[in-house]
C-alpha cells in the first residue's frame, strides 16, 4: 500500500489546485461527500431543482434563490404506484403519465410566532447536496436560525421537510404554531387517494416550543398518501426515516470507489451511485427501475433499463438494483414473439404495453445489456432464466439485416425525434456488441460449438458490413454515417468504438470532441439543417462517447472532455447529475444516464469487460498527469476486490486485491498495449 500513501501526498497538491480552479463556479466540493453553493458574492437570482427517490415515493425539490437572497421552495411529491383517474380535457396518452401527484409551495407549511409576530426566515445562507439538500439560512430578526433538509423515505409513500430551529440569542425563546394538517383527496380505479401533510415532532402532533440560548429543535413537515382506508403510517422515532436514507447513502459511498487525482471526477462518481440507484420502485412486475425525471414511474425501458443501467448493478454490488434488472429482463422476456415479431419497447405504469409499436432496435438494445448483465453478475441460475430472452433477441436482429447486411429497424431510442433511416448505426453497433458478449456467455453456460461459432460467423459478417455500409467521410473527417442517406456527423458515431471497433477511432474523436462538441457535451447533430435540431443534447450521447473513447485508448482527449463536462454537471448552473436532454424534459435528472456516468469510468477508464462468471479483462487507460488510479470495493461476480494502476517508469503496475482475505491476487507489470486478463 506505499505506492497509495504516495498518492495521498499527490493528491493533496492536486486537491489545492482544484479547489482554486472551483472559483469560477456556482458550487464547491465540500466534507463529507458533498457540494455546497454559498450565497454571499453569488450571481443572482438563481433556480434549480434535485429528485430524490424512495420505494414508493419520488420528490423534485424546486427552489429559487431570488435577487435579494430570499428563498422559496416548491416541492413536486409523486406517489407512482397510485393511479388516479385522468381529467376529460387530458390527452389519451396522459393514462402513460398518471401518477397521483401534488406540488406545495411555502404557504403550506407550519407557521411559526415568536412574541405576537409570524416568524420570517432570514435571508439563504448555504445549500448542501449530500444525496439530500438542506437550506442553511441567515438568523432570523429574532435570532432564529433556520434550517431546512428534504430526503424521502426509502420504503414507505412519504417525503419529508425536516425544519431545524437554533437560538442564536442569548435569550429563551418561545415559538408557537398553527397548523392542523391538510388533506387532499384524488380518485383513480383502485379507490379513493388521499394525501396529506402532517407536521410532527417526534411521537406527537407539534404546537411549540421553547429554545433556550443555542438550543435547536427539529420539526418534520411529513408528505404522505394512503388508498381508501389505509391506516396512518406510524413513526417510532423522527429520525427513523432519515436513518432509513442515511443507510441507503452509506451503502452507496461503501461500494465501488473511484480514486483519482481529480476530486470533481471522484465526487459525481459517488453521486451518480446514488441517482443509479435510488429510482427503483414496487411494482406489479416487482422492483423495476424507472427513469423518473417527473415523468417515468413503475416501468421499465428497453434502453433506459435493459441497456443502460442494469449492467451496472453487477459492479455496485447493489442487491436491489440486481432485482431490477431480473425483473426488467423477465418482463421483456415474457413479450418475446414466437414467430419473432417486434418486441414492445417498454413496459408503461406497471404493465402498459407503449400506445405506439415502433421497433426502436430494442431487440439490440435487451440483448446487449442483458448479455452484459448476466456476466457481470456472475449467477448461472439468473443467466440461464434470461438466456432464451437473449438467444430470441440476437435471432430477431439476425433475421431483419437488410441486403447490405446490417440491421434494419424503424427508429432508435430518440423515436423519431430527428430522422434515423431504415437501418441505424446505433441498432447494428449494439447488435455487434451483442455477439460478443453472448460468444462469451454461451461458452460459460456450456451451450454448444455450434452456437459459439455461428455468433463468430455473424459478428465477423457484421463487422464488415458496419464498415461498408455506413464507413465514410462525413464533414471532412474518415468516420460513420448514422444511416444509408446521411450527409451529417451524428453523436452515435461513437457506439463502434464502444464495440472496440476502432479502425476508424481518430477521425471519429475528432468528430465527437471537436466538431459536435459544445456547452453541455457532445450536441446530436450540429450541423441539422434544422436550427433548433442542433441545439439539442442528450447527455447519454455524451457518456457513450466518453466512454468509447477511453476505452480505445484515446485517453487525453477523452480526459479533458470529461473534466469539462463533469464541472458543469457537478459544480455548475444545473446541478448534481448528468441529465437526459435539452430542450426536452428540461434537462431532467433521469437516473439511468447517472448508471452511463460511472460505465464511463468502469468500462471505459479501467477498460472491464467480463468475459465468463469469473474472469474478465481490463486495460486502464492512466493519464499521462496522473501517476495512480484506483476502483476499490468492484462486486462483480459477488466478488469484493480492488484493482490499482500505477505507473513504472515506461510501464504501469497493475494490482487486484481480494477485500475479503486481504490477498493480493495479481502483482503485473506491463505496458498495456493490449488488454490483460484476470481470473479469480
Amino acid at each position: 500500500m506505499k505506492i497509495f500513501k504516495k498518492l495521498s501526498v499527490f493528491l493533496f497538491f492536486f486537491w489545492t489546485i482544484i479547489i482554486a480552479a472551483q472559483t469560477d463556479t456556482r458550487w464547491q466540493i465540500a466534507d463529507n461527500n458533498s457540494i455546497e453553493w454559498i450565497i454571499e458574492g453569488s450571481a443572482l437570482p438563481h433556480s434549480d431543482n434535485i429528485e430524490m427517490a424512495g420505494r414508493k415515493v419520488a420528490g423534485i425539490v424546486h427552489y429559487k434563490v431570488d435577487s435579494l437572497g430570499i428563498l422559496s421552495v416548491e416541492r413536486e411529491v409523486i406517489f407512482p404506484q397510485l393511479h388516479p383517474f385522468i381529467k376529460e380535457t387530458d390527452p389519451w396518452w396522459q393514462k402513460y403519465r398518471a401518477y397521483l401527484r401534488e406540488t406545495f409551495t411555502d404557504d403550506i407549511l407550519p407557521k411559526f410566532y415568536i412574541n405576537d409576530k409570524q416568524f420570517v426566515p432570514g435571508k439563504l445562507k448555504k445549500v448542501t447536496i449530500d444525496g439530500m439538500i438542506t437550506f442553511e439560512h441567515e438568523p432570523s430578526l429574532s435570532g432564529i436560525t433556520l434550517s431546512r433538509k428534504f430526503y424521502p423515505s426509502t420504503s414507505n409513500r412519504l417525503f419529508v421537510e425536516e425544519l431545524i430551529f437554533k437560538n442564536e440569542t442569548q435569550n429563551i425563546i418561545d415559538i408557537s404554531e398553527t397548523h392542523s394538517g391538510v388533506g387532499i383527496e384524488a380518485l383513480g380505479k383502485k379507490g379513493t387517494f388521499n394525501i396529506q401533510i402532517i407536521p410532527q415532532t417526534g411521537l406527537n402532533k407539534f404546537d411549540g416550543f421553547t429554545l433556550k440560548s443555542n438550543e435547536k429543535q427539529s420539526i418534520n413537515v411529513y408528505f404522505l398518501a394512503g388508498l381508501n382506508q389505509e391506516d396512518p403510517l406510524e413513526y417510532n422515532t423522527q429520525t427513523k426515516v432519515r436513518l432509513d436514507r442515511q443507510s441507503f447513502l452509506k451503502e452507496m459511498s461503501s461500494n465501488l470507489i473511484l480514486e483519482t487525482p481529480n476530486p470533481v471526477l471522484n465526487q459525481l462518481f459517488e453521486f451518480s451511485k446514488i441517482r443509479a440507484s435510488e429510482s427503483i420502485f414496487d411494482s406489479k412486475l416487482g422492483p423495476i427501475h424507472s427513469p423518473g425525471g417527473g415523468r417515468y414511474y413503475v416501468g421499465t425501458w428497453a434502453n433506459d433499463q435493459a441497456e443502460y443501467v442494469s449492467p451496472f448493478f453487477p459492479y455496485l454490488g447493489y442487491e436491489l438494483g440486481n432485482e431490477s434488472a431480473m425483473n426488467t429482463y423477465k418482463a421483456f422476456d415474457s413479450v418475446k414473439s414466437p414467430d419473432y415479431e417486434k418486441i414492445q419497447y417498454a413496459f408503461e405504469v406497471e404493465e402498459l404495453a407503449p400506445p405506439a409499436k415502433l421497433d426502436r432496435g430494442d431487440a439490440s438494445m435487451i440483448a446487449y445489456g442483458a448479455s452484459q448483465y448476466a456476466l457481470a453478475r456472475g449467477n448461472r441460475e439468473e443467466a440461464e432464466r434470461i438466456w432464451e430472452l437473449i438467444e430470441w433477441c440476437l435471432e430477431y436482429n439476425h433475421r431483419n439485416l437488410n441486403d447490405e447486411g446490417v440491421v434494419k429497424s424503424e427508429s432508435d431510442e430518440m423515436e423519431g425525434r430527428i430522422e434515423t433511416g431504415t437501418a441505424n448505426l446505433s441498432t447494428s453497433s449494439l447488435y455487434y456488441g451483442a455477439l460478443t458478449n453472448a460468444r462469451y456467455l454461451a461458452k460459460t453456460l456450456g451451450k454448444s460449438n455450434r452456437l459459439i461459432k455461428t455468433y463468430e460467423k455473424r459478428q465477423k459478417n457484421l463487422y464488415k458490413s458496419i464498415e461498408s455500409y455506413f464507413g465514410t467521410n462525413v464533414e471532412g473527417l474518415n468516420t460513420y454515417k448514422y444511416f444509408k442517406e446521411h450527409k451529417n456527423l451524428r453523436h452515435w458515431i461513437c457506439l463502434p468504438l464502444v464495440m472496440d471497433i476502432d479502425e476508424r477511432r481518430d477521425e471519429t474523436v475528432e468528430a465527437l470532441f471537436d466538431k459536435l462538441w459544445g456547452d453541455n457535451g457532445v450536441y446530436v447533430e450540429r450541423s441539422h439543417p434544422d436550427p433548433a435540431n442542433s441545439e439539442i443534447f442528450w447527455d447519454r450521447g455524451t457518456l457513450y462517447a466518453l466512454r468509447g473513447t477511453f476505452r480505445t485508448g484515446a485517453t487525453e482527449k477523452s480526459l479533458q472532455r470529461l473534466e469539462e463536462f463533469s464541472k458543469t454537471r457537478l459544480l455548475g448552473e444545473r446541478v448534481p447529475y448528468v441529465v437526459e436532454a435539452y430542450p426536452e424534459g428540461a434537462m431532467a435528472h433521469l437516473s439511468a444516464e447517472s448508471g452511463l456516468y460511472c460505465r464511463v469510468f468502469t468500462e471505459g477508464l479501467f477498460a472491464i469487460t467480463p468475459t465468463s462468471f469469473n474472469s474478465f479483462t481490463m486495460q486502464p487507460r492512466l493519464p499521462n498527469d496522473w501517476n495512480a488510479m484506483a476502483l476499490r470495493k468492484i462486486r462483480l461476480f459477488g466478488k469484493d476486490f480492488d484493482i490499482e494502476v500505477k505507473r513504472i517508469g515506461d510501464k504501469y503496475n497493475i494490482k487486484v486485491l481480494d477485500n475479503t482475505t486481504g490477498t493480493l491476487l495479481m502483482d503485473k507489470n506491463d505496458d498495456l498495449e493490449k488488454a490483460i486478463s484476470f481470473k479469480f
